[in-house]
């Protein structure tokens, strides 16, 4: 379904990821795992065409994404959760629903998609009239993931979900990552919270410095010693 083969991105001069290979089937929920500064959110934002890449392809079904404008790449059914939420602080959560589905092909769906959304999130309804920005953390995360899913997305994108959240709103976080898997809807996933999010993916990459050093299935890599060691603190 999306497939990165030899991927080198980075910022200006600096090069932050290297011969990146990455392969998520359709249904799969897949992470990337890794410390602060491996390349995470680099990796996201050059599927989502927010910044250029320097070599290498990335395809969605056939079509390749890296000569694809950001804005048609929604289009093509990848929606992006980006890192630290980004919502409009001072629109409604129920206009901030509204911009995930701000493109014409979205709106003819948009009364359905927000039942869809305020079905996952009961607690968005009832907020919908506040201030995205007046609510807290986990609350903000629930917004954000509900923006992405009202363009009815083939493939969410979700860039450090978990960061800065209390550890019980972490535990809300993936039980809900958990809840949109099992509906279906395929997943990539960057995080630092390694033990948390090997628990709701199939598979995972471990990239480091922007190089991949490891891959496999969840529970290969939950019963690894090198990943116990370096990353689950055992």
């Amino acid at each position: 379904m999306l497939r990165i083969s030899k991927l080198n991105a980075g910022y200006g001069s600096f090069q932050a990821l290297f011969n990146i290979d990455i392969e998520v089937n359709f249904g799969e929920a897949v992470a990337v795992i890794g410390p602060n500064g491996a390349g995470k959110t680099t990796l996201m934002r050059a599927v989502s065409g927010l910044i250029p890449v320097k070599s290498g392809s990335v395809d969605m079904e056939g079509v390749d994404l890296i000569n694809t404008p950001s804005h048609d790449i929604v289009k093509l059914g990848i929606a992006h959760v980006p890192e630290h939420r980004r919502l409009f602080p001072r629109m409604s959560v129920e206009d901030n629903m509204k911009m995930g589905s701000f493109s014409p092909q979205f709106r003819e769906k948009y009364a359905e998609r927000l039942e869809f959304v305020y079905n996952l999130f009961p607690r968005m309804k009832e907020r919908r009239n506040q201030l995205a920005g007046t609510m807290s953390g986990g609350e903000q995360q629930m917004c954000a993931i509900g923006r992405a899913l009202m363009s009815d997305p083939k493939i969410l994108l979700m860039d450090e979900p978990s960061a800065g959240l209390a550890p019980v709103i972490v535990q809300q976080v993936f039980e809900l990552i958990d809840k949109i898997k099992s509906d279906g809807l395929t997943v990539l996933i960057v995080e630092q919270n390694v033990k948390q999010v090997l628990k709701v993916v199939d598979r995972a990459y471990i990239l480091e410095a922007g190089s991949l050093r490891m891959q496999g299935s969840s529970k290969k890599l939950l019963g690894s010693k090198e990943v116990q060691k370096a990353y689950l603190g055992m």
